[in-house]
This record gives structure tokens, C-alpha cells and sequence, in this order.
């Protein structure tokens, strides 16, 4: 029983390993398109029935979680469905491994809004270009299994990041444009970056 349990243990060890020298070809550009597109709509849309976000954070905080969730649904659902298309039985370890670049960041950027919300509300002003820092840190972890030109996408949310806090340095005001117009433009980058790349010639082997 000792030697099965060692034998599983060096295969899932060989498993990782040959995911970890192999392109991640589960993102797909459409879906990164889609989700460029929720970003903008959901701008629009607290632009239209949010009077002032800096007066209703909660709202402004939940629209935006709602947009996440729905992108990030997605993401998942065709990134399971390529998975399987491209990697075939190292698909879990390559879904692992992808999750695994962005968790930090995603895990910072929720803690970081409920703690901003609940102990210091005057400094949510802050929150969209934090996240978008947060963003940029995500993408740069995941270089080494995306396209190299994906490091673009990173540069954009890490400068759009701290632009938007200067900005926004000036007002200490939410506005759904310094959420919806960087992550729209992110993420339709991200899309042309993963289409021009198409998985080959342009990765890491």
C-alpha cells in the first residue's frame, strides 16, 4: 500500500511538472472580448442609475462584484472546455496551476474591498485602482505559462492602476469610468493578445 501511495505520489509530481513547462492554451480570446464588454456595459449602467457612487459605495461595490462573477464564470467555463480540448490529461493540472497564479491577487483585491468598506469607508476612493494593480500582479505571475506579449496587459493595469489613483487623489470621488474604461481596455488587449498569439509561436516552451 506504502508503494502505491508513493507511485501516486511520483506521478502527480511528473504531472505537475510537465504542466508547469507547458503554454496554457485555456484562455480563449472571445471570452476575454465578452468579459471587455461586461466591464463597459456595467460602467454605462452605474453611470445611468447611480445618482453618486461615492454616496452609495455599497452599490457601486456590488455592481462591480457582479461584473467579476460573471466574467469569472466566463473565464472558468471556457477554460475547463479548452483544457480538455488542448491538454487533454493534464488539463486539471493545468487549470490548478492558472488558478493558482491569480488566487493572491483576487483573494487581495476581495479583502482589501470588504476592509476598506468596513473600517475605512473615506478611503474607497482608493479601491478601483488598487484592484487594478492587483490585476497587473495577477497577469505578470502568469507570463511564464501565457503568451509573452500578455506582460503588455500587465504594464496596462499596473500604469492604468496608479493613474487612476492620481486622479482620483484630486476628488477622492467612485466613478464607474476609472473601473469600467481600464478593465474594458485590459481586457480587450488581454483578447487581441491571445488572438495574434494563438498559442504558438508566441509562448513559452
Amino acid at each position: 500500500m506504502r508503494d502505491l501511495d508513493k507511485a501516486l505520489a511520483d506521478i502527480g509530481a511528473i504531472r505537475s511538472q510537465l504542466a508547469a513547462g507547458t503554454a496554457f492554451r485555456g484562455y480563449g480570446p472571445a471570452t476575454m472580448a465578452a468579459t471587455s464588454a461586461v466591464a463597459l456595459i456595467t460602467a454605462v449602467l452605474q453611470h445611468s442609475l447611480l445618482d453618486d457612487p461615492t454616496a452609495q459605495p455599497l452599490a457601486f461595490l456590488l455592481g462591480w462584484a457582479a461584473a467579476a462573477v460573471l466574467s469569472l464564470a466566463m473565464i472558468w467555463v471556457e477554460m475547463r472546455a479548452r483544457s480538455r480540448r488542448h491538454h487533454s490529461g493534464l488539463a486539471d493540472a493545468m487549470i490548478h496551476q492558472a488558478v493558482e497564479q491569480f488566487l493572491p491577487a483576487g483573494i487581495a483585491g476581495v479583502l482589501l474591498a470588504i476592509l476598506l468598506w468596513r473600517f475605512a469607508p473615506e478611503a474607497l476612493w482608493m479601491l478601483p485602482g488598487l484592484w487594478q494593480v492587483l490585476t497587473s500582479l495577477g497577469v505578470f505571475a502568469s507570463v511564464r505559462l501565457l503568451p509573452r506579449t500578455v506582460a503588455l496587459a500587465g504594464a496596462w493595469y499596473f500604469l492604468a492602476g496608479f493613474a487612476v489613483l492620481v486622479l482620483a487623489s484630486a476628488t477622492h470621488s467612485l466613478s464607474p469610468w476609472t473601473m469600467g474604461l481600464p478593465f474594458a481596455v485590459g481586457q480587450a488587449l488581454m483578447a487581441a493578445i491571445l488572438y495574434f498569439a494563438s498559442g504558438e509561436a508566441d509562448v513559452e516552451d
